[in-house]
């Protein structure tokens, strides 16, 4: 009875309803547009760069300072980086070797820096003081509201051993991982400045555009965010059919144009295969791999796959809005960047798919509805995991009733451990890496798939595709996705968002009793755990009859429609929460009754589920 219920439920994930257009008028954000010329010493891995800025204030406020972020002055001995590194009890294994932090052994050629030289505001020097990761800058004029003003920078970097996210000499021999690598414009919002130190992870940039020329040793193969300006003078692969390049010199230099992206990723390599699919009413995929035999099959097999996820996020969230795409070998697992990703690419074949997939749905949940990772990763992380879980189910024909049951089980064993935080913590600010892990990859993904639960599938996912059409290019922040929700569904969800991610109350409701009173059957259910839910209640009688019951929670002021249409139900009275117990009563005696379950679709993540059924002995 409980598989039939899920597939029920789970038909209805995929499904496709219209969009309904949402209001947001008050919102704003600031603009930058990036001009920047870099040449990269391939020997000594450092670089020289120039960067002209423009910084248009959309904000009501002046101001008075602005800050830059030197990622790459992290991967130094003693920095915050290395220090919480050595200081945490579960340090990232990526980043570590015999128990000690990698960054505290690297030698003055092998750590990473990124240093400013000179500075200005629209042609005046301004003063400006380096604080480890944050550039600090004090104007000499204040940006109006409505105001533009524009930096000119010089500065100089070098590419640190690949450690985390960003580096040179990969594990897997990739020459070039640079990400996090240019001098990044902090975002001001209507919280505020978020100049957060790079410790560990997550980011929150200003939306813009890119015009980055890129110097390299003519043998290198580049491949990253935006669109390649000089095809038939660079070739690698990108030029026009028929045409063919001549160099002079050394060098290339590569020109890329990002539109409206908030961050800039470019990898490199010598021996990087460069091959490119062009999707029927889709982007032009690029795929960069190492030219080694082993590689060749399963970066070959991913393309059409790469496809299949494309159309298939580009269905049932909302359509990819760039004209290219590339999955890149490089870095140390999976991260997202604008128009692109870095995998690393020494996989089983489905291990590669997966970490595509995933890191391909971020471009919808970070590159296109940027949220602050660093205050709401669960928004980033976990909505990603969330249809990467439907994509995979589906692209590699996993045929799972339920996609969703190890996120609930990594939840479950959180809970258990008692060292779960709210999900409003600061990614930073975690006390081990595992408990971030879950809250924000497995517990926001079931915000998503419980919400499905208490809507209804169908209402979810047309929540999903009306928060991308109102939000994309945007910063959206929790309430966002709430209110998509509420209107959808005409249900209030304050509860849900407050409940589910500002604390750590747990779902648990009960079978307590059950017994025959005048012919009928009186069942007692109670609400164990703090946070409330709404109830579906399967009864399954002697002859094998099922029907449903239905109990909503009262402080939602609305119902959801039958997610088991084959079914009978019945629409109980409201539960408030505040009451313990609730007397549902089956209008059939007890020994008709073969068994009673709260929940046959185990969507919601009740923490004790041994008591959630009854069956008659």
């Amino acid at each position: 009875m409980i598989n039939l219920a899920k597939k029920i439920v789970f038909a209805l994930l995929c499904g496709l309803t219209s969009l309904i257009a949402q209001n947001n008028t008050s919102y704003w954000q600031q603009h930058v547009d990036y001009s920047m010329d870099v040449t990269m010493d391939v020997k000594t891995f450092k670089y020289e760069g120039t960067q002209k800025l423009v910084y248009t204030n959309n904000s009501p406020d002046a101001l008075n300072r602005v800050y830059y972020h030197l990622y790459y002055n992290a991967f130094q001995p003693g920095s915050e980086m290395d220090v919480r590194l050595q200081t945490i009890q579960d340090g990232d294994k990526r980043m570590m070797v015999e128990g000690k932090s990698r960054i505290s052994s690297l030698q003055e050629d092998e750590m990473g820096f990124l240093h400013v030289s000179s500075l200005t505001q629209d042609g005046v020097s301004v003063s400006f003081n380096e604080e480890e990761t944050i550039l600090v800058v004090d104007l000499e004029k204040p940006i109006v509201p409505g105001g533009s003003t524009t930096f000119d920078m010089v500065f100089t970097g070098q590419v640190p051993l690949q450690i985390r996210r960003s580096g040179r000499d990969s594990a897997e021999g990739v020459a070039l991982s640079m990400s996090q690598w240019f001098p990044k414009m902090a975002e001001y919002d209507f919280e505020g400045w978020h100049p957060n130190p790079y410790i560990a992870r997550e980011f929150h940039g200003v939306w813009g555009d890119f015009d980055v020329k890129i110097t390299i040793d003519k043998d290198y193969t580049l491949g990253g965010s935006g669109y390649l300006q000089n095809p038939n003078e660079i070739g690698h692969g990108y030029q026009d059919e028929g045409v063919k390049v001549k160099t002079k010199g050394k060098t290339l230099t590569w020109h890329f144009k990002a539109p409206n992206v908030h961050d800039f990723m470019w990898a490199a390599d010598p021996e990087y295969v460069h091959d490119k699919v062009v999707m029927e009413n889709g982007p032009t995929l690029h795929f960069l791999y190492k030219d080694e035999p082993e590689l060749a099959e399963n970066w070959k097999n991913l393309q059409p796959k790469t496809v299949a996820a494309m159309e298939f996020f580009s269905t049932n969230v909302g359509k990819y809005p760039y004209d290219q795409y590339s999955v890149i070998q490089g870095g140390d697992g999976g991260m997202e960047y604008a128009m692109s990703t870095l995998i690393t690419g020494k996989r089983t074949f489905s291990s590669l798919v997966g970490v595509m997939v995933h890191e391909m749905a971020h471009s919808w949940f970070q590159h296109i509805l940027a949220t602050n990772e660093s205050k709401h990763s669960w928004m980033d992380e976990g909505f990603t995991t969330f249809v990467s879980s439907l994509c995979m189910n589906e692209v590699m024909e996993q045929g799972k009733d339920n996609p969703f049951t190890g996120t609930y089980q990594g939840y479950y064993k959180l809970v258990q451990s008692g060292r779960e935080q709210p999900q409003t913590t600061h990614a930073d600010r975690y006390q081990v890496n595992y408990a971030y892990g879950i809250a924000a990859y497995s517990k926001g993904s079931i915000f998503l798939s419980q919400l499905g639960y208490v809507i209804g599938q169908d209402k979810l996912m047309e929540s999903l595709r009306n928060y991308y059409e109102d939000f994309k290019f945007k910063h959206p922040v929790p309430n966002d996705i709430k209110r998509a929700a509420e209107k959808v569904s005409g249900m209030e969800l304050d509860w849900y968002l407050t409940d589910w991610t500002q604390t750590t109350n747990t779902i648990d409701y009960g079978i307590r009793a059950v017994a025959e009173s005048n012919g009928k059957t009186k069942v007692i259910l109670e609400r164990i755990g703090q946070m409330p839910m709404p109830l579906d209640i399967l009864v399954v009688d002697t002859s094998g009859n099922q029907e449903t019951y239905y109990i909503p929670l009262r402080m939602m002021r609305g119902e959801k429609e039958n997610p088991y249409p084959s079914l009978p139900r019945t629409v109980m009275e409201d539960w408030p929460w505040a009451y313990p117990t609730y007397e549902l009563v089956l209008d059939k005696p007890l020994s008709e009754i073969a068994g009673i379950i709260i929940d046959p679709s185990r969507l919601m993540a009740d923490v004790n589920q041994a008591n959630n059924m009854f069956q008659q002995e």
